[in-house]
């Protein structure tokens, strides 16, 4: 097949992306800073760093620390607040000339819809993605994406606010995530984000010390990859129809393809940026690459044709 009849746009269920490759939440703010880097026009869109209803200082210091094949954050959702992001972040999305999905973050149902509210005043923006892994202070500081009946709450408010489709990010740090994933789409939820980072802790073995300021904070990077390719394909197989962008230690273009396998209909990139500016456009090139090579058109061949026998067993850990 000759390479000009390889097309990578993917349509989210009315959500078109030029290019499966999307940046991840929270490694470069808006993409703005990135745009000073790279050509923006050659990946899918951006998804922004979350925003919330006013400014968040973040976590104290150290808030990252290297490990094997990952990286440990707790930046603690630092952003200038709702207001500052539309007016400083603002013109910038309006001429970005790419898909921009805003992401959102709350400690109550009602700041996540303030926060949807704002976010209708900027132009250029196609979608939101809520950031459901926060505690919610009404309820004992739990964690909205761990509990279906409170992620659905939060997900159910913005999407009957929103002229938006909304995206639901969901924590793997939970028993069943399908459970999860069906609860925000029959709350509203046009699709999901598959995986948030996962809970983690290092200790530094010469001052006892925690080496994150916040004790505890988020793994990502190739560490989580395997988890996100199972969580993407447990919730693709309940949910064959939903649009999933997954996420989770993708750092070139047969990474991508393992989320595109295992059911994702697109994919970002997180982590890989922060060493290689250039990630998704390497990833978005090899997944065309990959496509001429199999005599396939678009991304949305691969999509879930992960090959597995019919006679599988649950996973042993479920299984008892």
């Amino acid at each position: 097949m000759a390479r000009g009849r390889v097309s990578l746009g993917v349509d989210l269920n009315g959500v078109r992306l030029p290019s499966p490759v999307l940046g991840a939440s929270g490694t470069f703010g808006s993409g703005r800073e990135l745009s000073e880097l790279v050509d923006l026009t050659k990946v899918g869109g951006v998804i922004t760093k979350s925003v919330t209803r006013a400014p968040v200082k973040g976590m104290p210091t150290p808030r990252m620390v290297e490990t094997p094949s990952g990286m440990l954050n707790a930046i603690g959702l630092q952003n200038p607040g709702i207001e500052q992001f539309i007016r400083k972040e603002g013109p910038f999305i309006a001429r970005a000339g790419i898909p921009v999905i805003v992401s959102i973050a709350g400690k109550s149902v009602e700041e996540f819809i303030q926060v949807a509210a704002g976010v209708h005043q900027l132009p250029g923006v196609v979608a939101i993605e809520a950031n459901i892994s926060c505690p919610n202070v009404e309820r004992r500081n739990l964690v909205f994406a761990c509990y279906p009946d409170m992620a659905a709450e939060v997900v159910g408010a913005v999407s009957r606010l929103s002229r938006l489709p909304v995206f639901a990010k969901l924590t793997p740090d939970v028993t069943n995530i399908v459970e999860v994933a069906e609860a925000c789409i029959r709350a509203g939820a046009h699709g999901l984000s598959l995986i948030n980072t996962m809970l983690g802790m290092a200790i530094d073995t010469r001052t006892f010390r925690p080496r994150l300021g916040a004790v505890m904070g988020g793994l990502s990077g190739p560490a989580i990859r395997p988890v996100a390719i199972r969580a993407v394909y447990e919730v693709a197989r309940a949910l064959p129809a939903v649009p999933i962008i997954g996420m989770g230690g993708i750092r070139r273009s047969q990474d991508a393809v393992e989320f595109l396998l295992a059911g994702a209909w697109a994919v970002a990139v997180g982590t890989a940026n922060f060493w290689n500016p250039h990630a998704m456009i390497d990833v978005g090139r090899g997944i065309g690459e990959f496509l001429v090579e199999r005599g396939l058109s678009s991304p949305a061949d691969l999509r879930g044709r992960v090959a597995v026998a019919e006679e599988v067993g649950e996973a042993a850990h479920r299984g008892g």
